[in-house]
């Protein structure tokens, strides 16, 4: 199945990844080349098992001038995550440090900062909440401040809120893992104008639990 393509011109390339697929080298630039033709040079990323929009480059000097805007937080990313439970308040930011163990590729809320630990802030929305036969589910919308790996996954899981069908971080629930980047935004490289991409996760569970119209 070809890549959806929400944007594509000389410099950048926008695409909704699939789930399941490498965002760097080894997966999806590689399919994109294919694709559309030319090099495709990664500026961020998703984990492998989380899907939604992302921009690739097709220019080096392209590749610099997003990697900058991300560096600068300037690059806007939006997510919607189903967890387990409800959170207490219905909005609010949560800030932790991190530590990311590269032998076990996992994420760790500590206490105290060393070597290896980096902020972490996010904000987030509850959209809607609702009991089934697994438990109560919530429908959240998440504005990363930061960008550390599993950042979303192990801020909700070290409140007891796992996201749905996220086994290494406590959830019980069968499933591909209820994350979905949903919304990017940010300025033209080269212009200035405002660019804004989004996409709606797909029909299956855990999203279809929930009504995602006029959301994006």
């Amino acid at each position: 199945m070809p890549v959806p393509i929400l944007y594509e011109d000389e410099r950048l390339l926008v695409c909704v990844k699939p789930a399941g697929l490498i965002s760097e080298r080894g997966g999806l630039p590689e399919l994109l080349e294919q694709q559309c033709g030319g090099p495709v040079y990664a500026v961020h990323r998703l984990d492998r098992d989380v899907g939604g929009v992302m921009v690739y480059a097709r220019r080096r000097e392209t590749a610099a001038a997003l990697s900058a805007l991300i560096a600068a937080q300037r690059m806007e990313k939006e997510y919607l995550a189903v967890v387990e439970g409800k959170p207490e308040a219905a909005s609010g930011e949560l800030c932790d440090l991190l530590y990311h163990d590269a032998r076990k590729n996992k994420s760790y809320v500590v206490q105290r900062e060393r070597k290896g630990v980096k902020k972490a802030s996010l904000s987030y929305r509850l959209l809607d909440s609702i009991k089934t036969e697994q438990g109560t589910l919530s429908l959240l919308r998440i504005r990363l401040h930061t960008g550390r790996s599993h950042q979303i996954r192990v801020q909700f899981a070290s409140r007891k809120l796992p996201l749905a069908g996220d086994a290494r971080y406590g959830s019980h629930l069968r499933g591909g893992i209820a994350l979905w980047a949903v919304s990017l935004r940010f300025p033209d490289p080269d212009t200035g104008a405002a660019r804004h991409f989004s996409a709606d996760p797909p029909g299956a569970w855990s999203w279809d639990q929930f009504s995602l119209h006029n959301i994006t």
